[in-house]
């Protein structure tokens, strides 16, 4: 074969020829594009954990008005800021699908900041599963990524995590 190559355009050959059977090999294992089903239960809802700081949200949405009940309540009576009830409808209006699903929450632990930041998160999770083509939007508005961040722990000889005792020289 080094016999062969005598000048640039015989290697352009070679090498042509060799760079384009591993590429064809490739080509199968590339082309593996998951295909996501819905996830529905038989009363045709969708459901999804949902966690930020403390609190613990279970979701269920179904098809609907755009009724949102947590703990048995209304939205507006629950989560009576008006911030946190933006919280909630984020995820509807970056899918754009507002109004068109009911959604059942029951939450735990927490304040409610975290607990609307928990209901926001299950609300996207049971959303992707619902309808698998709204996943790219939420993914890309950050919804269905976890917020990791929760309080640190106090430590021992100290007043509070990091708050050290005031410092007495005599």
């Amino acid at each position: 074969m080094a016999e062969d190559v005598k000048t640039l355009d015989d290697l352009k050959e070679v090498v042509g020829e060799t760079a384009a059977a591993p590429a064809e090999a490739d080509a199968p294992v590339a082309e593996t594009v998951v295909n996501r089903e819905p996830v529905r239960d038989e009363l045709g809802r969708s459901y999804a954990t949902g966690k930020r700081k403390d609190a613990v949200a279970r979701v269920w949405i179904k098809p609907g008005s755009g009724k949102v009940t947590v703990n048995g309540k209304e939205l507006e009576v629950y989560f009576a800021r008006p911030v946190l009830q933006m919280i909630l409808r984020q995820p509807f209006t970056v899918a754009g699908v507002d109004g068109q699903f009911d959604v059942m929450a029951t939450v735990k632990g927490g304040g409610l900041s975290g607990q609307a930041g928990a209901v926001k998160h299950g609300i996207s999770k049971a959303l992707q599963l619902y309808d698998p083509s709204l996943r790219g939007a939420l993914k890309a508005a950050g919804f269905l990524t976890r917020d990791s961040r929760v309080v640190e722990r106090k430590k021992y000889g100290k007043a509070k995590a990091r708050k050290s005792f005031q410092f007495s020289k005599r």
